[in-house]
């Protein structure tokens, strides 16, 4: 017999003493390995939000939103004196927790920390911190017909940072030569020019969203979001943004952030991994709104018109969000809140208003204000209907028992009649005639006192160019946008007169403010540069808003108009409280060549008045007699 053979013999011998020790060897690694999944190493947490949160808030619930890899498997608990885990929702997503707390009256500020477990034991332990709120937090004060909102696109105002122009996370770069491109503004500009702001006379900045917008295109609006709890590090990081805030109040401006409830970017984190299988309206792809505002609250509307009203998406770069999955909602509201509380805001500017879910929005406005009595929303329904407006505002009685929590919404159809009404000719049936029938519309609102009036904004034609470049009727504009009832809101540029085409386009419309820009020829802010006539209008709208500052005729008063007669529409403004009296006439004028204004007529509201004041030119003027106007020009007399 061969060695080979005998060698030959042995083989299975051999395996049968080795098999069972490798088979050993390989249950232990399987062992190992599976006690190498339940390592904390391997439950890596992605996201936590909010971040933070406060105690003594009205509400005392709180939804923490977990994301990490099958962070599901896990059972999470806290021991804080104070706070109590109330429930744990999942969903068919593993790769999400919702934790909810409450947090009682006493609990104090400190760090507590969010324990994730297994049958193994803890796996996973985050700190979390809970902070004291500001003095009177709650109590805070907010816009009103007192103030005046000067709105801002942050990327085309000026550009203080130069550095931050580009970011190494962010994929779109900065091209200012593109009217849609990214031009560099941030939030150092805004903080820069703080000083010119205030001395404008505007008591309050509404920026459009500075919001984290990681879109391949078109981010520069900010109406994109991919982070709702941060920044966009082109404009500044969330500490920046509190300092800005900050930095403004000291200077008597408050802040309106812009907050967007109906949709999200296609760049959005959330869309590499959603929560639920309902995160999103539409959500296995794209359904383009119909963008019918009337399908809401028309008692005749197929229910599927309103669906693709409420649920489609803008374009296919905004997916639209789905606020009647509750985690989604509470999200929402309480990100909302976080930022009132975080960056200690004076207000809330609601985008794409009517687009929501209006049950939810119901909700969100409600819970805004409990938390925050004073504070005031405006909604943004851009709709020249009025009845339509009114459906939305908190105190009206609606026909279908629908019960909204919004006070304030941005007065679509006068700012949409405006420029017909300066442009048209002067007849029985058009011209002023018009604007009066409109102000008239106003019993259909619960408070008209707290619209919100401006002659343009970020989604329009710039007045200038839609009035013609006539230099007075923009004086006309402004002066009647500052003075009826209401809270106004101009948009940047208009007092250097920035231009736009007639038909919108948001690139051109939204021009940087000249002397934002290093190298900028021309200086909006120091003057320098300034034509005659964008001096002129620069100096009337500063004029006649720091003037507006001591009116409470203005901020507070009622308003009574008179028919338009011989191209004059003449309105009152009047306040009385006890032995305080103000009253301030306005004369809007339509005449191209001089005209005498009989001032009989007002006699009932004169009130024996020989004398009143020219709020610009702050000369007298004689009650007794015409009032001698030229071509076009308007004026508010206060007395």
């Amino acid at each position: 017999m061969s060695q080979s053979t005998v060698s030959s013999m042995f083989v299975p011998v051999r395996f049968v003493f080795i098999f069972p020790f490798l088979f050993i060897l390989l249950c232990f690694g399987i062992a190992i390995s599976s006690l190498a999944n339940a390592n904390p190493a391997n439950y890596h947490l992605k996201h936590i939000e909010p971040m933070h949160w406060w105690v003594g808030m009205h509400n005392p619930e709180l939804q923490i939103m977990v994301h990490g890899e099958a962070i599901a498997e896990l059972h999470p608990s806290v021991n804080y004196s104070g706070v109590t885990l109330k429930t744990v929702e999942r969903t068919t997503n593993k790769n999400y927790l919702f934790i909810n707390l409450h947090i009682a009256t006493n609990a104090k500020p400190g760090k507590l920390e969010l324990q994730f477990s297994d049958k193994s034991g803890v796996q996973l332990r985050v700190p979390y911190e809970l902070q004291k709120r500001r003095t009177d937090s709650a109590l805070r004060d907010s816009f009103s017909a007192k103030d005046v909102i000067y709105l801002i696109t942050p990327d085309r105002f000026a550009n203080g940072n130069p550095a931050n122009d580009n970011h190494s996370s962010m994929v779109e770069v900065a091209d200012r030569t593109s009217p849609i491109g990214r031009h560099g503004g941030d939030m150092k500009g805004i903080q820069n020019n703080l000083d010119y702001i205030a001395r404008m006379g505007f008591t309050m900045i509404w920026p459009t969203p500075m919001i984290e917008n990681n879109q391949a295109e078109y981010s520069y609006h900010g109406y994109s979001p991919t982070n709702l709890y941060q920044m966009d590090p082109r404009m500044g990081s969330n500490e920046d943004y509190k300092n800005l805030v900050a930095a403004a109040r000291k200077k008597g401006v408050g802040f309106i952030q812009d907050i967007v409830l109906n949709h999200i970017g296609s760049g959005h984190w959330w869309m590499q991994d959603l929560p639920a299988a309902d995160w999103l309206n539409f959500q296995s792809g794209f359904v383009p709104t119909n963008n019918q505002h009337t399908t809401v609250l028309d008692i005749h509307a197929a229910p599927e018109d309103i669906k693709h009203f409420t649920d489609g998406w803008f374009v296919e770069s905004m997916p639209d969000m789905n606020q009647r999955n509750p985690l989604l909602a509470r999200y929402l509201i309480q990100n909302t809140i976080w930022w009132i509380e975080y960056a200690d805001l004076s207000g809330v500017r609601e985008d794409t208003y009517a687009y929501s879910d209006k049950e939810f929005l119901a909700r969100w406005s409600k819970a805004l204000l409990d938390e925050y009595p004073h504070l005031n929303i405006v909604g943004e329904e851009m709709n020249s209907n009025p009845h339509i407006l009114a459906y939305w505002q908190k105190g009206v009685v609606n026909r279908d028992g629908y019960v909204s929590h919004l006070p304030t919404l941005m007065d679509f159809p006068v700012v949409y009649l405006m420029p017909e009404v300066l442009n048209a000719e002067e007849t029985a049936s058009s011209g002023l005639i018009k604007l009066y029938e409109m102000i008239a519309n106003d019993f259909v609102y619960a408070d008209p006192m707290k619209l919100m009036l401006f002659p343009d904004n970020h989604d329009m034609s710039r007045i200038y160019s839609l009035l013609h470049e006539n230099l007075q009727l923009l004086k006309t504009s402004l002066l009647f946008t500052a003075t009826t009832r209401g809270i106004p809101q101009f948009y940047y540029g208009t007092e250097v007169l920035t231009k736009s085409p007639l038909v919108r386009n948001d690139g051109l419309l939204r021009a940087d403010f000249p002397g934002g820009w290093a190298g900028d020829k021309v200086n909006g802010f120091s003057a320098q540069g300034l034509s005659a006539d964008q001096r002129e209008v620069q100096n009337y709208l500063r004029t006649l808003l720091t003037w507006r500052k001591s009116s409470r005729a203005i901020a507070e008063g009622t308003l009574t108009h008179y028919i338009p007669e011989n191209g004059h529409y003449v309105y009152f403004r009047r306040y009385e409280k006890g032995q305080e009296q103000e009253q301030v006439m306005v004369v809007i004028n339509k005449n191209k060549t001089a005209s005498a204004l009989d001032l009989n007529r007002f006699g009932r509201l004169l009130q024996g008045r020989k004398n009143g004041v020219d709020v610009i030119s702050g000369k007298k003027v004689d009650l007794t007699k015409p009032l001698t106007l030229a071509p076009l020009e308007s004026v508010a007399i206060y007395f």
